[in-house]
């Protein structure tokens, strides 16, 4: 592309949580969007500063269509956020995959990890992760990518992601429940905070060579990893989640 090809202008809209990511004087409203050539939707929506996982559904001129329509000008195009109550016929662009919900953190979110695993979420964590191989977990492994970085939301290989929007870890976790819609698959002490192993409830007499002495003698309900051996008790180390789970009004058994 030359400096001399002539600029098309289209008009975009956002709508519902895709326009979070725009400065404010354009959202809720309609603004113009000047580009040259002919790019993919795709392409402009990235350059406005919105991942394309962040987006259900994009409607041109009246037609839903999918990321590789190309823009030529005078277009109209709205962009629907997931919270978007708008009826579509078409499949939403930012699907979860199907089944039990499967997740990958990226490196700034290990709490929120730990507090998904604890409530029995399948998430796979590592603090070494790098930008390419959190997203090439995420894209062989179908897994929603969960991170507070835009631009790796943004990379070609993920196809399932969210930019989980608070910064305080405390309410990341009721954040991403409520986000895909979470609260009923919940298995609280499900899977080992450690290790994202599956965790089952255990006698005391199973566990007692591995417990401290304060330990064996004011608990006794356990719950111990299959992969690690890690134990689990009802005291201080999970009252985070405890209280987690009341504010979700989840079950605690």
């Amino acid at each position: 592309m030359t400096a001399g090809t002539p600029q098309a202008t289209t008009l975009f809209r956002f709508h519902g949580s895709a326009g979070d990511f725009l400065p404010p004087e354009k959202r809720h409203r309609s603004f113009q969007h000047r580009f040259r050539g002919t790019p993919s939707v795709k392409d402009r929506i990235e350059t406005l500063g919105i991942p394309h996982t962040e987006v259900a559904f994009i409607c041109i001129d009246g037609d839903f269509c999918g990321f590789e329509r190309r823009l030529h000008g005078g277009e109209r195009v709205e962009v629907h956020g997931a919270d978007s109550p708008v009826r579509a016929p078409a499949p939403r662009l930012n699907d979860p995959p199907g089944g039990e919900p499967r997740f990958v953190a990226d490196v700034n979110l290990g709490r929120l990890a730990r507090l998904l695993r604890l409530l029995g979420f399948d998430t796979l964590y590592r603090n070494d992760y790098c930008d390419p191989e959190v997203a090439a977990v995420s894209a062989t492994q179908q897994r929603i990518l969960l991170t507070r970085d835009r631009r790796l939301l943004m990379r070609r290989e993920v196809r399932h992601g969210y930019f989980v929007r608070s910064d305080r870890p405390a309410d990341q976790a009721p954040e991403v429940v409520r986000r895909f819609d979470l609260l009923a698959r919940a298995h609280p002490f499900g899977r080992c905070s450690l290790c994202n192993g599956l965790v089952r409830k255990v006698e005391k007499a199973d566990v007692l060579p591995l417990l401290e002495p304060r330990t064996k003698r004011y608990y006794d309900t356990f719950w111990q990893c299959h992969e690690c051996g890690q134990v689990y008790w009802e005291g201080s180390h999970i009252e985070g989640l405890q209280q987690l789970m009341s504010e979700l009004a989840l079950p605690s058994g």
